[in-house]
């Protein structure tokens, strides 16, 4: 029988360790970085509208037939292509991008590192010809997926609370 010094068998105990925590992770090695990318891509998707650039958010958003948002009137657009048709409204003259903010972002990802879901809630400052078209205080839900290296928008859904 091979005997195994004391300092030699504290060292595979620490490997032993070492490789169930690193294997047993419930998020991404770098989380924070990632992290960091979700909340710029969930900020992209609404403060592209300042400057319309329309290029962004079309960056941003799946450019699948699988893509889902959900409205607070119930309205749901299924597909990229369908969400393009919104382009119409939002590079309107008309219309106009005041300011937002986001509030009690909370961010979670996958195991595997490549899904994060959202939850914040979304005060969206706009005008429609001079007059105020706004959503206050709308909580606003998502799911975004790691394709290509880069984060997208896969699903949204928008409710406001009930009076």
């Amino acid at each position: 029988m091979c005997k195994i010094p004391f300092a030699g068998k504290v060292l595979t105990l620490f490997f032993i360790v070492m490789l169930f925590v690193s294997c047993s992770r419930d998020e991404p090695a770098n989380i924070d970085s990632e992290r960091r990318l979700v909340e710029k891509t969930i900020h992209n998707s609404i403060g592209w509208a300042k400057n319309k650039n329309i290029n962004l958010l079309y960056s941003i958003i799946a450019n699948d037939s699988d893509y889902t948002e959900v409205h607070p009137n119930a309205h749901i657009v299924k597909g990229f292509n369908e969400f393009k048709k919104a382009e119409e409204f939002w590079m309107n003259p008309d219309f106009k991008a005041i300011r937002y903010e986001i509030k009690n972002m909370r961010i979670n990802f996958s195991k595997n590192g490549n899904v994060a879901w959202f939850f914040c809630m979304l005060d969206d400052i706009n005008e429609w010809k001079g007059q105020p078209a706004n959503w206050e205080n709308t909580r606003w839900t998502g799911i975004l997926e790691k394709r290509d290296g880069r984060w997208v928008i896969v699903q949204m859904h928008f409710s406001f609370a009930a009076e």
